[in-house]
């Protein structure tokens, strides 16, 4: 019998589980892969095993719903959210550790801000942009809005360039000066989520990129809300990178796994 929570950033929804007294000593992926199913299991775009770390708050051990793993931004914010009810910290301040190295959070009421890794350069194919962010983005800027993200995002998941693990897939159209919409297809959920905190990140440092835009921030839109992405140029790259959004608990509830 396992407790879980669900928790949501702008509509990128997570299954958070507390293992940090090893709850759950089984295998992760297959547990993930289940549980994750929006026809057979709770249903979310990934699930998040909150443990213990030495030299951090917490970890964030972060899978997506094929069982895969990578830094996932909005599960991140979901994390620290989820950290405060939990007791684990009760400052404002969180240091948390997850699959890329260390990050620090800040929050408020309204919205948890997190602290992003520095991006060294932002890579230009032909008229798009790829862009690292704690998992790998691809960037189109869509301006007329032409392309459909589930076809034109399985083109480039699956294209030779990216194989053997692929990539996201981002369509950003500019709405104004420092404002943009952003549509993703993520890899292991395989389809277009209504959120992706890393694409978004990276968007917004394409979209300044191409713009010439030193530091400042830019608001993206999405599909599930409205995110914050704050940033400023360093050589060929971005530094002191964060990302801003609300991270919401929607319910809590019990897993009855033999697999526990």
């Amino acid at each position: 019998m396992i407790e879980f929570y669900k928790y949501q950033g702008t509509g990128n929804d997570f299954i958070l589980v507390d293992n940090r007294n090893q709850v759950f000593k089984s295998d992760k992926p297959a547990f993930v892969k289940k549980w994750c199913d929006r026809r057979f299991g709770i249903g979310s775009d990934g699930l998040i095993f909150i443990e213990t770390a030495s030299d951090a708050d917490f970890y964030v051990d972060f899978y997506n719903p094929d069982g895969s793993q990578s830094f996932c931004g909005n599960g991140s914010r979901c994390a620290v959210r989820f950290a405060g009810r939990l007791g684990i910290t009760s400052g404002k301040t969180v240091i948390f550790k997850a699959i890329d190295g260390m990050h620090r959070a800040e929050m408020s009421d309204n919205a948890i801000s997190i602290q992003m890794k520095d991006v060294a350069a932002v890579d230009r194919i032909d008229a798009d942009f790829f862009i690292h962010t704690g998992s790998p983005h691809y960037i189109a800027f869509d301006e007329n809005s032409e392309k459909d993200i589930l076809t034109f995002g399985r083109q480039i998941r699956y294209s030779e360039r990216f194989k053997p693990g692929g990539t996201n897939v981002n369509l950003v159209k500019t709405l104004a000066d420092n404002h943009i919409g952003v549509k993703t297809y993520e890899r292991g959920v395989e389809g277009e989520t209504f959120s992706c905190g890393t694409g978004v990140t990276a968007c917004a440092l394409a979209y300044a990129f191409k713009n010439g835009v030193e530091a400042g921030t830019v608001r993206a839109d999405v599909k599930g809300g409205t995110l914050f992405v704050t940033f400023e140029k360093y050589g060929h790259g971005y530094r002191n990178i964060w990302l801003q959004g609300p991270a919401e608990f929607v319910y809590q509830g019990i897993i009855h796994d033999t697999a526990e």
